[in-house]
């Protein structure tokens, strides 16, 4: 970084803030999961409501628990960029303290590509049960909404997965190559 360029900017708890590529995924993956706060936001309102009118006997909210089946998915996909990106992953690091920051480096790569693969895996598997639901037709149970539709956005958000993760692969190989130690996660 060239002196005087976004002066006041410290590294952040990844270490990684001073890039702008990673301030831009950052902000866009923040978004995301702020969405999906609201979305939580929803949920519980109507959840509120279903058992106030429940306890009051007012008529209660149809198709409330077809609603909270496949927004909840979306809202726990929007979570996943944001995590990724911080690392907020679960990890054991005491093989790397034993084996030195060589070996720390490694096993930072392997960890970083097991979970890249894993979220390869999960966003294909989501999608073959998206284009199920649609040519099934498939509806929910009270309302009769189409589900695929809702499994599609899931399945979208999961795929956003797949870049942020890359970018994090990229980050611990170009790390180790150069002899730094990787930046802590966020705790």
């Amino acid at each position: 970084m060239s002196p005087g360029a976004d002066e006041g900017v410290t590294a952040g708890p990844t270490g990684w803030s001073d890039d702008r590529s990673w301030r831009g995924l950052d902000l866009g993956t923040r978004w995301i999961a702020t969405l999906g706060f609201g979305g939580l936001c929803v949920i519980a309102l109507m959840t509120t409501w279903d058992g106030l009118a429940r306890y009051l006997m007012w008529p209660r909210v149809s198709g409330h628990a077809d609603f909270v089946d496949v927004v909840l998915a979306i809202v726990i996909a929007t979570c996943f960029p944001a995590g990724l990106l911080h690392r907020n992953n679960i990890t054991i690091r005491f093989l790397g303290s034993i084996g030195g920051a060589r070996v720390g480096g490694v096993l930072e790569i392997f960890g970083a590509l097991v979970t890249l693969g894993f979220f390869a895996l999960l966003s294909w598997q989501v999608w073959q049960f998206v284009i199920e639901l649609k040519t099934s037709g498939r509806t929910s149970g009270t309302i009769e909404m189409a589900l695929w539709p809702w499994w599609w956005s899931t399945a979208s958000l999961l795929s956003l997965s797949v870049p942020v993760q890359a970018f994090v692969l990229w980050r611990c190989i170009t790390a180790a190559w150069g002899g730094r130690a990787l930046p802590p996660a966020d705790d």
